[in-house]
């Protein structure tokens, strides 16, 4: 099973008395057929220090700091398991799967393979395999760059990042994206009304709870800091760049009017066009309207109203209206979705719930949504993330991600509510 393996030895080391299995000039101690690396930098998380790149783990000082990293196993079974690491001297460290802790002594000045242990009777789901430091002769405990893993527990179901390529990395650690693409009626639609209650606790730093999104935009809440949240509308440029800077004058988003405190701008990096946002101190819990309004004009544009319902204040707010060129239409592709656009949170599970959809045609005549298609991106098609969720709550649809929870949701799966027959109460003849 190991080639070139030498007994275990009973080590002491900086006063602790550890079993540690020792490679000759530091070779790896895993040869197994079915052995899968794991890359640190796509799939590794840190509390109190340390710092995780693309190129794995640095800064690592402390013997407070944790390290977790994920892999999602199908099967019970056995898990060997090693480290690739730069000690940069010699070093103690324990890693603990599932409740078992091993110790290894890490030594040298360049990065070898150490393996650590064996664990027997792993059971599925996603496994956290975590990191400690316990006392170093170096600046660090060290550069990891990797993690090893073999055994019975590994097959061709075992998920996790597995490269960089694309930036995989990055979308890997933000976490899967998860989507209700709604059923329509046939009919124009003018406006798009919905409602989101964050249930209290998932309201994570870096959560977009996007409740109105359509062809052109999308319309929602956001939690930016611990100390702000927005209420954000953006249309994209029916020109195709990432670099709003780039968009000939003819293709830019013009911003026709704002609410108060609403700022305006561009965005970029994911599509381009014209942003807004208030900064509103929304609350979970709650539940908060959105209203999006949609007007094709004789010049070949249309014109996109966002109005957001202030429970706190009792009235409706406006965010913006904006006028895209290049494009007439009524209000298409209507769906909603939750996604975590900081990396540093995608090991936390946060959750929304939508509720009472409805669409206005050019008649004035409201149309209750009952159906949506759950759907969810590539970082979950290409399995390198499987926690994601989404189905009925009630008589609600709900949206899940990040955290690592098992299992996950069937994507492209459709589920239906009750047709509401609460007609949504908006005087538009009242809206600023």
């Amino acid at each position: 099973m190991f080639k070139h393996f030498i007994p275990f030895l009973l080590i002491t080391f900086f006063g602790f008395s550890v079993k540690a299995a020792v490679g000759k000039q530091g070779e790896p101690q895993m040869h197994e057929a079915n052995k899968r690396i794991i890359p640190v930098g796509g799939n590794t998380w840190t509390i109190n220090g340390g710092k995780v790149s693309n190129n794995g783990l640095t800064n690592w000082e402390s013997t407070i700091t944790r390290i977790k990293t994920y892999v999602y196993l199908s099967q019970t079974g056995t898990l060997n398991l090693s480290i690739s690491i730069n000690p940069g001297g010699k070093n103690l460290l324990k890693v603990t799967l599932q409740g078992i802790s091993k110790e290894v002594i890490v030594e040298g000045g360049t990065e070898k393979e150490f393996f650590v242990g064996k664990w027997e009777n792993v059971k599925p789901g996603y496994v956290t395999i975590e990191l400690q430091g316990v006392s170093r002769t170096a600046a660090s405990f060290g550069t990891l760059s990797s993690i090893g893993i073999s055994g019975s527990a590994i097959n061709n179901e075992t998920a996790f990042v597995k490269d960089n390529m694309d930036n995989y990395f990055y979308w890997g650690r933000r976490g899967p994206s998860v989507h209700l693409k709604y059923s329509l009626p046939a009919s124009e639609i003018t406006d798009f009304y919905s409602e989101i209650k964050v249930p209290e606790g998932n309201d994570v730093i870096g959560s977009y709870f996007m409740a109105n999104g359509f062809a052109e935009g999308y319309f929602g809440i956001q939690v930016n800091s611990l100390t702000e949240r927005r209420i954000l509308f953006s249309v994209w440029s029916p020109y195709s760049t990432d670099n709003p800077a780039s968009i000939p004058a003819a293709y830019k988003i013009t911003m026709l009017k704002k609410g108060n405190n609403v700022y305006t701008g561009e965005f970029g990096n994911e599509g381009a066009g014209g942003q807004s946002y208030l900064v509103y101190p929304w609350k979970a819990g709650m539940t908060y309207k959105f209203l999006l309004h949609a007007q094709p004009q004789s010049d070949n544009s249309t014109i996109y109203t966002a109005y957001f319902y202030a429970p706190e204040e009792n009235k409706w707010l406006l965010i913006a209206s904006f006028k895209r060129p290049k494009t007439t239409t009524y209000l298409k592709n209507l769906h909603s979705f939750l996604e975590n656009f900081i990396t540093e949170t995608g090991d936390q599970t946060r959750m929304a719930i939508y509720g009472n959809p409805w669409v206005r045609d050019t008649s004035g005549l409201w149309t209750p949504i009952s159906s949506a298609k759950f759907t969810a991106d590539q970082t979950a098609r290409k399995r390198f993330r499987l926690d994601y969720a989404g189905g009925v709550i009630g008589n609600y649809f709900y949206l899940k991600n990040c955290g690592f929870f098992i299992p996950s949701t069937t994507i492209d799966t459709f589920f239906n509510i009750e047709k509401s027959t609460i007609v949504p109460v908006i005087d538009f003849t009242q809206l600023p």
